[in-house]
């Protein structure tokens, strides 16, 4: 019996290693074109992104999951779908960040990040497929991975467990919450940056991102607004169902 104990600890470490890897390698691979100057920087980075997508993918599928664990991935994903459409009338207000990070912390990191992806790549059948989709699949499954992350270190608290979050938790959450906002305008201000505007200065970039902090302040401002509404009714409702129907994490 402790040989497979072992086995499934050795793969869920190096698909631990692994997930960090593809997240990290979007911003070192940029980062190393920007400084060495190369040319074909949009379709490289394009190519590193994909990749990425194509890793978190995989590993999902080669974790064997059970039609039970993929519906509630699949439901989040189409609500923050439906939701950014609905919002669609107001620039930046989406809950796509917020319902991201609530799966992340129910289901875990590799949920969080399928819902931020898959809700990016849904809602743009409604307002168009194009080079910027995979890069908004990153920013929203990254915003969600990250979430998960965080939930399991315990910094949001445990409102399923102790029937309300504590104020330390909710502050937390909060913070993240807004905070992701930025974190998202970051990944696509650079996407804007190296894929179409080209500047030739610091300066001239700084502007691309110094336009976009109004978006990306109501960005964080919506994310906050609806973890607050939705973080500990759904957090309860989801872990019942996780822990009723034994959903793998």
């Amino acid at each position: 019996m402790r040989v497979p104990e072992q086995g499934d600890a050795r793969r869920h470490a190096l698909s631990v290693a692994a997930e960090a890897l593809a997240v990290a390698g979007v911003p070192v691979v940029l980062g190393l074109c920007i400084a060495f100057q190369v040319q074909q920087t949009a379709v490289l980075s394009l190519v590193v992104v994909l990749g990425c997508l194509l890793a978190f993918f995989a590993g999902f599928e080669q974790s064997r999951p059970r039609l039970r664990d993929t519906m509630p991935i699949a439901v989040l994903a189409a609500l923050a779908a439906a939701g950014r459409i609905l919002f669609a009338p107001i620039p930046s207000f989406k809950p796509v960040s917020a319902i991201a990070i609530i799966a992340g912390a129910a289901f875990g990191r590799r949920a969080g990040f399928l819902v931020g992806a898959l809700a990016a790549l849904v809602s743009n059948f409604f307002f168009g497929q194009g080079p910027w989709s995979p890069w908004q699949m990153y920013g929203w499954g990254l915003v969600g991975w990250l979430g998960g992350v965080l939930s399991a270190s315990g910094l949001f608290g445990r409102p399923e467990a102790e029937g309300r979050q504590g104020a330390r938790g909710k502050v937390a959450l909060l913070c993240y919450g807004f905070l992701s906002g930025p974190l998202y305008g970051v990944v696509l201000n650079l996407w804007s940056i190296v894929g179409f505007y080209h500047p030739e200065t610091l300066g001239q970039a700084a502007l691309v991102y110094a336009a976009a902090i109004p978006f990306d302040v109501t960005h964080g401002v919506a994310t906050a607004v609806f973890l607050l509404a939705l973080y500990v009714p759904w957090q309860r409702k989801l872990v019942r169902v996780k822990r009723k129907f034994g959903l793998q994490a």
